[in-house]
């Protein structure tokens, strides 16, 4: 899945810096305006019509093993919450359950489109979306899911979630704007620190930087960290030109590895840090030697707001992926308003002017990605 499930009370010394973003001359704010699956589960609308419904189904593991239910039903109350303040009488939710399995997902959705959904929003894991997705394409109805693997989009699934290594262009492009050329690189020995790392090296090469200073430490082990450290940091008191280290670390690294950098003399006052979105935790202005580095992330403001609504109707805090779960449904209803048959094509789907959401502007693409405006963070 790979999402960190916090809200963002906790920000700390956490600032907006630059609300600016590569996708605002292309992106337009364009936002118009049960426990089974089975028969018998309740289906959920605006208001009443007396006019034809537009059913848009939500696939989610409400039954299933651990956190997960819960997970689902904070997904399933966001989309609720959607529907209700775009309060379009004419859109109806219809929930499924996937049971967190393909063959269960596989079900749902052939149940969805049998009742006549024009959409399937999720479902959450990728094996769901595996099951669930030939059933969508046999019958031509989009599916816009929550899983953060690649490898299940395109060919009618979208993918609304935070792509692991699409923000760092964006951070990239940012440091390079502010005279940062030369980099150094501490990545975690993770699929994770590949992803990063490789979409970083094409960044920079493309913005006519370069990475001359690489090392890579073992995820949480901060005795196999020390020594990466103190090379990146032997590099710098030797007077290797660096300009900015990129630290694609996240909270689970994050902790250990600052009082390092800091023992170490590598903090702010000296080069200038560069993190991802996986920086975006409560808490990361607490990391003294940190404090001064930016990184990319969602403007705070959206998800305050909408984590404010969410706990007034609900009387809890969601969690951190909730906010897809209820721009998928006010996108649905945006593009209601078309004919049948012409709602959720893919020039529609993937239209230039994108979306609004929670966290800002996004666009849907071709091959079933997306691609969201970031801000700056400090």
């Amino acid at each position: 899945m790979g999402f960190p499930q916090h809200n963002r009370s906790g920000w700390g010394a956490a600032r907006l810096m630059l609300a600016a973003t590569t996708l605002v001359a292309i992106l337009v704010a364009a936002c118009g305006g049960g426990s089974g699956g089975g028969p018998g589960m309740p289906t959920i609308s605006g208001g009443s019509s007396s006019g034809g419904t537009v059913k848009v189904a939500l696939l989610l593991p409400l039954t299933s093993s651990g956190n997960t239910p819960a997970v689902a039903k904070a997904l399933k109350q966001a989309a609720e919450l959607a529907l209700f303040d775009f309060d379009n009488p004419g859109v109806v939710l219809v929930p499924k359950d996937t049971h967190g399995t393909p063959d269960g997902a596989r079900a749902a959705a052939q149940s969805a489109v049998s009742e006549g959904a024009e959409l399937l929003i999720g479902p959450l894991f990728a094996q769901e979306v595996t099951g669930a997705a030939p059933v969508a394409r046999q019958a031509n109805v989009p599916m816009i899911a929550f899983s953060s693997d690649e490898s299940v989009a395109g060919n009618g699934v979208y993918l609304l979630s935070f792509l692991a290594g699409r923000d760092v262009p964006r951070i990239v492009s940012f440091a390079i704007s502010r005279g940062k050329k030369n980099f150094a690189v501490l990545v975690p020995q993770s699929p994770y620190g590949r992803i990063a790392e490789a979409a970083f090296a094409k960044a920079v090469t493309q913005g006519g930087g370069q990475a001359s200073v690489r090392a890579t430490y073992a995820s949480n082990d901060s005795n196999a960290m020390l020594g990466p450290v103190r090379q990146i940091a032997n590099a710098i008191k030797s007077g290797q030109q660096i300009d900015a280290v990129f630290l694609p670390a996240g909270r689970e690294d994050l902790p250990s590895l600052a009082p390092l950098l800091a023992s170490s003399e590598l903090t702010s006052q000296r080069v200038q840090f560069i993190g991802t979105g996986q920086w975006d935790y409560p808490g990361i202005g607490n990391e003294k030697a940190l404090v001064g580095g930016w990184y990319p992330a969602p403007d705070p403001k959206g998800w305050s707001k909408f984590a404010a609504s969410y706990a007034k109707t609900y009387g809890d805090t969601p969690p951190r992926l909730a906010s897809l779960s209820y721009d998928a449904v006010s996108l649905a209803v945006s593009l209601s308003q078309n004919p049948q048959g012409q709602r959720y094509t893919e020039s529609l789907l993937t239209r230039g002017s994108g979306f609004a959401g929670v966290d800002g502007l996004f666009r849907l693409l071709p091959n079933g990605t997306s691609e969201r405006g970031l801000a700056i963070l400090e």
